[in-house]
Formats: structure tokens, sequence, C-alpha cells
């Protein structure tokens, strides 16, 4: 078992360089590059095409919809109610012109993976259609196809384009064609987002062997996993996975994991500064981004634990009603 398990090091939100090199007589579909990116470096959430936290929750308000001190259950091993108090009215989403609309957008991911669904929470904002293909990690069997190896892939009429925030840039300019000003502010976060944020969250949902069993429920549950998969990846998964988070935090240097995402949620509460989002009324790049590497954690214990001890409530809600529905279309 333990033999199997540390083959699935590499896809579960961990650098490679903390690897040992895997014995070539593991399992065939279990190689050393089988899982870590499912979690937070290469993936995304949303299994229902219309919501995507985990567990299911109450279906998030329509983006134009004016939320004041209402009342929102969320179940996840038992229900957590908190309350909602919006002062101000979200701005609807942002849909291209007709003419600049893709017309056929396929997104290669694994559910549980940060960086897939900050892709999605672009396409989801500006309401581009897209159809998902989930990739299953032992064999990687859907994206043979390609030389890229890891998710997300995206494939927009034809053309693969390849990491997050690439992906998002070249969709971006594709859709906003006049739009050709750097924004200084907004480059800054979204490179903080990933050269600082997604390094926190590996050792936070991995922090305890229950917090670790929780997480891979909802990857093994969501994942594209055969019967025999997903019970190995769960349980030896979760138990892989909370001894590198150890190393994880020796890696980022973080004494308290809890404090590091703590700081780091208000450390992006600072720079939203009073405003409805960073890009004032509307959400820009940089919040999509924030919004997509957090929308995994939110509903497990560690995210559930950042709202409740953090200021950035406010602003992840204003942005679930900014985002809206799903545009991901059903197979």
């Amino acid at each position: 078992m333990m033999r199997r398990a540390q083959s699935l090091y590499p896809h579960f939100l961990y650098p490679r360089s903390l690897l040992r090199p895997c014995s070539s007589s593991v399992a065939a579909g279990f190689g050393r590059r089988t899982f870590t990116s499912a979690v937070i470096n290469n993936g995304d959430f949303a299994a229902d095409g219309k919501w995507r936290c985990w567990p299911p929750s109450v279906p998030a308000p329509a983006a134009s919809t004016f939320i004041n001190s209402k009342s929102v259950s969320v179940g996840l091993a038992g229900a957590v109610s908190f309350s909602v108090a919006l002062s101000t009215a979200v701005e609807a989403k942002e849909p291209p012109s007709w003419d600049l609309l893709p017309k056929d957008v396929v997104l290669y991911q694994y559910e549980a993976c940060p960086f897939c669904n900050k892709v999605k929470a672009f396409l989801d904002y500006h309401d581009i259609p897209y159809k998902v293909v989930e990739v299953n990690p032992f064999g990687k069997k859907e994206i043979k196809w390609s030389d890229y190896k890891k998710v997300p892939i995206l494939v927009v009429d034809g053309e693969q384009l390849v990491e997050s925030s690439d992906i998002i840039d070249k969709l971006n300019q594709k859709i906003h064609p006049e739009n050709v000003i750097v924004d200084e502010e907004e480059s800054k976060w979204r490179r903080w987002v990933d050269e600082h944020l997604v390094h926190v969250l590996s050792p936070n949902i991995y922090r305890t062997i229950p917090e670790a069993l929780e997480s891979f429920e909802y990857i093994t549950t969501h994942g594209n996993f055969k019967f025999h998969e997903r019970l190995t990846a769960k349980y030896a998964g979760a138990t892989v996975m909370y001894m590198v988070s150890k190393k994880l935090k020796k890696k980022y240097n973080i004494t308290d994991e809890r404090a590091a995402l703590y700081e780091a949620a208000e450390t992006w509460s600072k720079a939203v500064d009073g405003r409805d989002f960073l890009g004032g009324s509307r959400p820009n790049l940089a919040d999509l981004s924030v919004f997509g590497v957090l929308r995994p954690i939110r509903y497990l214990k560690a995210g559930r634990e950042m709202v409740e001890n953090t200021s950035i409530g406010e602003w992840y809600r204003r942005m679930e009603s900014a985002v809206g529905e799903s545009s991901r279309l059903q197979a």
C-alpha cells in the first residue's frame, strides 16, 4: 500500500523536488506523475455544471441579485450556517460580444484543481460556454493526444492553451482585443496568487489526517476514478499528503499553517481596501484568480475556518454572486 501511495505524491499539491524516486515496480497506472496536480498544482472543482462549491450548498443567487442580511446554510459533514451581509448590488457578468465569443471551448481538468478553477472562474464570469473532459490521473489517457501532460488544458476553436495564467491572458486578449493597457496592481496580485497563495493551501487542507481524508473524499467522489482507484487514492493519498504537508511547511517557511492562511486572506482583504472587488465595481483578473484557487477549499474545514476568522468572507460571497452560475455545457 505504501509503495503505491508514494507514487501518488506528484499530483497532490506539492513540488516534485520534495519527492523520492518511485520504484519502477509500482503498479501500472500509479507512476510518479499520478496525482498531486489534481488538488493544487494543476486542476478544479464543479461537478454539476451549475454550482462548484463542495459539498453541495444553497444555489448561488443570480449575478445581479441584491443580498442583504440573509442567512445561507451550507452543508459539509453536517450543516454550517453563516450570515451573509452585503450592502452593495453586485454587477452582472461580462459576456464578450457575440462576434468575439469562442465557438468551441473544451477544458481538460481535474475537478479538484485550483488552477483549473482559475480558468473556470474566468469562463463562468464571462459567460463563455465550455465543455469539460475530466482527466483520470492514473494514466491520463484523456490527454494522450497532447505533448503537455498536466492540466488545465483549454482547447479554444482548435487551439491548445496551457498554464492557467497564460490561458487566461490569451483568452482575455481574444475577447477584449481593444484592452491593451496593463494594470500593474492587477498583475502584482495575480503573481501573488501563483507565487504565494497556492503554497499556503496544501499545508492547510492536509494539516491533520481527518482534514486530509475530508479533502480526498471530495477528490475521489468528483474525479474520474475507477472504484479500486478511488479507494486507493482516498486512504493512501490522504496518508501520504498528510506527511508531505509537513515538508511543504518547511519548504515555504510556514510555522503555523492556519495563521499563514489567515494572513493571506487578510492580505487580500486589505488589498481590496473597501472596494467591492480589487477591480472596483467589477471583478478583475486578480479577483477571479484568488476566487478560483480558494474555491476548492472554501467548504472544507480550512476554508470554513478562514471565512470565520478573517474578513475575506464578504468579498468571497460577492464573487460567488458575480461569477454566478456555471456556463459549463452538459455532456
